[in-house]
C-alpha cells in the first residue's frame, strides 16, 4: 500500500506559477512511476505528467508540455509538478498517483484526494 498526500494548490493569476508536491509513504517509492493527473469541474481526469521509477524519463500532456516540468526526489519520497505560465484553463483539482509508467491512469493502483489550483484571468 502506498499512501499519497498532495500538497501546493492555491489561487494564481493568470502567467502565475505553484508548485505542487505529493508526499508517499507506505512501500518503496522508487518502485513506482508518478504521474500527475487533473479534473476541471465537468470533464473527465486527465492526464498531466508522468516520471518513471528511476526519474530518468519524463512524459507531458500536449496542453502542458513546455510550461510544466515534473521532478522527483527518490530519498525524500516525492513527487513534484512546477507549473508555470499557468492559465484559467489549469483550473482543476491535481492528483498525483503511483504504478506503472503511462498517461493512462488505468495503470495507476494508488492516488491522492488532490490539491486544488485556479488560476484567474
Amino acid at each position: 500500500q502506498v499512501q499519497l498526500v498532495e500538497s501546493g494548490g492555491g489561487l494564481v493569476q493568470a502567467g502565475g506559477s505553484l508548485r505542487l508536491s505529493c508526499a508517499a509513504s507506505g512501500h518503496t517509492f522508487s518502485n513506482y512511476a508518478m504521474g500527475w493527473f487533473r479534473q476541471a469541474p465537468g470533464k473527465e481526469r486527465e492526464f498531466v505528467a508522468a516520471i518513471s521509477a528511476p526519474g530518468r524519463n519524463t512524459y507531458y500532456a500536449n496542453s502542458v508540455k513546455g510550461r510544466f516540468t515534473i521532478s522527483r526526489d527518490n530519498a525524500k519520497n516525492t513527487v513534484y509538478l512546477q507549473m508555470n505560465s499557468l492559465k484559467p484553463e489549469d483550473t482543476a483539482l491535481y492528483y498525483c498517483a503511483a504504478g506503472r509508467y503511462s498517461a493512462y491512469d488505468r495503470t495507476y493502483d494508488y492516488w491522492g484526494q488532490g490539491t486544488q489550483v485556479t488560476v484567474s484571468s
